[in-house]
């Protein structure tokens, strides 16, 4: 089958909606779930993203490239995700660092974000077509009140993604559609948290007195003179990997198919630098500022601006769709979604020379995500879409931290499409994300420098999608 070539006009507009969405992910701060992005298609997310197996539109490519064999004409579609988290911690017990104040509940840690992805898909011949995705599979952000309970343990957490998957389909039989992809994947991470600069003089001053080097009547005097001082520190680091996703797709017949997917682990080597902003100490009485100022520079020293490195592998993950067209009008599908994320266990950072700057255990498991949903066709122009998804989390509950305190949530969505011509059509959906309030106990391993938090998490998201597909 010789296809006809697109007109000049098209071929412009496909370029700048291409650049558009590449700047778009290259700025945006993302949410995610647990932090993978489960946003990656605005048709789909009205059936709480059960249809990778309906092939609705190129967007299908992302969870599987084998689903490009349903387009039979090229293909663009552009996609935004208004993604909305409330992450809102309750004290209970909390216990204050060090001497240093309790803090504040520290506000609500999520915020609006946009989350855009990009897709396009060109037949060959009758079994041969290419495409390309852009888009954000991971991402993280919270954000604290600098001043709250937990600030030791973490006050912004900001995590982006931008994936480039170049892929390909080919129709092995009338039946079976293979496909394969390659992902260059360019990962950013930013991370803040205060340190409690007082304990810090304070053990400095005891040491110091236990030593003999000042009077052991000076090392209370300080304690009191420098209570509730605080550095802040932030980490900042990025890298480039590459990984692979392949999927195959079969039809039973022209109602029924079948989607098998997956897509590789990325191995992330991330360099960059920390930095630390430390308080004045110009408030200490005269007559100890000398003694401070000695002590304050080995606390510095310790404390010191450099590079770090961190390794962190971002999971692989499986994917079981189906879909049956049970009338010409309704259409069901359910999907089934494996999730390796036991490759994070640790966040940690590491000064170049080797020494650990911090190290969080996280302990993540294997999750599974199972989702269910439906399309009805009321007529040629309009089709509506529900669904509803249990998503599992891959934090357990006594690794649970201010930095993703996630939870298993329950997704409700609804959505719907309008074709105001053959060749174009708008997609919308809206999700609510359910999660049931959850217990944090973050008892530090030095709890005199950073405290225990002790509380209740409650969280919930709203995600609403539009998506704008053009065919040609």
């Amino acid at each position: 089958m010789k296809l006809k070539q697109a007109p000049k006009s098209t071929k412009i507009v496909s370029l700048s909606v291409t650049i558009f969405a590449i700047l778009n992910l290259i700025s945006l701060d993302t949410w995610a779930a647990a932090f993978a992005l489960q946003e990656q298609s605005g048709s789909n997310l009205g059936t709480a993203f059960a249809g990778a197996a309906e092939a609705a539109d190129a967007s299908s490519l992302y969870t599987n490239p084998a689903t490009m064999s349903f387009r039979k004409s090229g293909q663009i579609v552009n996609v935004i995700h208004f993604a909305t988290p409330s992450m809102k911690y309750r004290d209970s017990n909390g216990v204050a660092a060090f001497n240093q104040p309790l803090g504040n509940p520290g506000g609500d840690a999520g915020s609006l974000n946009l989350i855009p992805n990009f897709y396009a898909a060109m037949p060959l011949n009758d079994r041969w077509t290419v495409g390309l995705g852009v888009s954000a599979p991971f991402g993280m952000v919270s954000k604290y009140n600098p001043s709250w309970e937990g600030r030791y343990l973490g006050i912004e957490s900001n995590v982006k993604t931008v994936n480039v998957n170049p892929a390909m389909s080919f129709k092995a039989t009338d039946r079976l559609s293979l496909g394969f992809g390659v992902n260059w994947q360019y990962l950013h991470a930013r991370f803040s948290n205060a340190a409690n600069y007082s304990a810090a003089l304070g053990n400095a001053a005891q040491v110091a007195a236990a030593q003999g080097i000042i009077p052991a009547e000076l090392a209370p005097r300080i304690i009191n003179a420098t209570s509730g001082l605080d550095s802040f520190a932030s980490v900042k680091g990025h890298n480039k990997a590459w990984g692979f996703n392949g999927g195959a797709l079969f039809e039973f017949n022209k109602n029924t198919r079948v989607s098998l997917a997956y897509r590789s682990k990325i191995k992330h080597k991330v360099e960059g630098t920390v930095t630390f902003q430390h308080p004045s100490l110009e408030h200490v009485p005269t007559e100890l500022r000398q003694i401070v100022d000695i002590l304050g520079d080995a606390v510095n020293r310790q404390m010191s601006n450099g590079k770090v490195k961190s390794d962190i592998t971002l999971p692989a993950v499986a994917n079981l769709s189906f879909f049956h067209q049970a009338t010409p009008k309704l259409g069901l599908m359910s999907d089934l979604q494996w999730t390796e994320w036991s490759s994070i266990q640790y966040l940690t950072f590491r000064r170049i020379e080797g020494a650990i700057l911090q190290s969080t255990p996280e302990k993540f498991r294997n999750t599974w995500r199972a989702a269910v949903g439906a399309n009805y066709r009321f007529n040629d122009t309009w089709l509506g879409r529900a669904g509803v998804a249990f998503d599992q989390s891959p934090i357990r509950n006594q690794y649970r931290t201010p930095r993703l305190p996630d939870a298993h949530r329950v997704w409700f969505a609804i959505g719907g499409q309008y074709s105001p011509a053959k060749n174009v059509q708008f997609d919308f959906g809206f999700a609510y994300l359910h999660s049931n309030d959850k217990k944090i106990y973050d008892d530090a391993e030095n709890s005199s420098l950073y405290g225990r938090l002790d509380g209740v998490y409650g969280n919930y998201a709203t995600v609403a999608s539009l998506q704008v597909t053009y065919s040609f």
